[in-house]
């Protein structure tokens, strides 16, 4: 039980609702209302549940939401459908094989989403974040993640080995 006072003196209070057009209206505490709300995460990759900013229209912090468990359900519910509706980054789970080790390539990847084609422009398309974590971005602008490298199989690991 203290765990749950805690919990409710950190949460922020607002309420969350979404207008006609479908777009989300904060009506914060002091009776505020903020039309045109966006949730962005602090750290999607390592952090995802926590951290989340509640930005106005014109891109400045409405609300600071330190764990998103801490929301009442219908305030989660409705910000994590408006983040999945905005946020795409299949996990890659294994490279099925690439066109060339030259750049560009085609690379056959299988991720969580299914298995598809992007193609990597070159070399510095592949980032490393945190610990053995990369982001791969294709030319289209869509961004693959790679949780954990040690995770791939032998293979997929011998072919970002050419990469990196």
């Amino acid at each position: 039980m203290p765990n749950d006072i805690a919990a409710a003196a950190r949460a922020p209070v607002f309420t969350l609702d979404r207008n006609p057009f479908g777009r989300l209206v904060l009506i914060a505490e002091d009776g505020t209302v903020h039309e045109g709300v966006v949730p962005v995460r602090a750290f999607p990759i390592s952090a995802p549940q926590g951290g989340i900013g509640m930005m106005s229209a014109d891109g400045h912090e409405v609300v600071w939401i330190p764990r998103l468990e801490d929301l009442p359900v219908a305030e989660r519910d409705m910000i994590e459908a408006e983040l999945a509706s905005r946020e795409f980054m299949p996990e890659i789970e294994r490279i099925v094989s690439v066109s060339t080790y030259a750049t560009p390539s085609v690379w056959t990847v299988k991720t969580d989403r299914g298995q598809t084609d992007l193609v990597l422009r070159g070399e510095e398309a592949i980032r490393r974040l945190a610990g053995s974590t990369l982001l791969i971005s294709d030319t289209h602008g869509i961004h693959y993640l790679i949780r954990d490298l040690m995770a791939l199989d032998k293979h997929s690991r011998k072919i970002l080995d050419r990469f990196l």
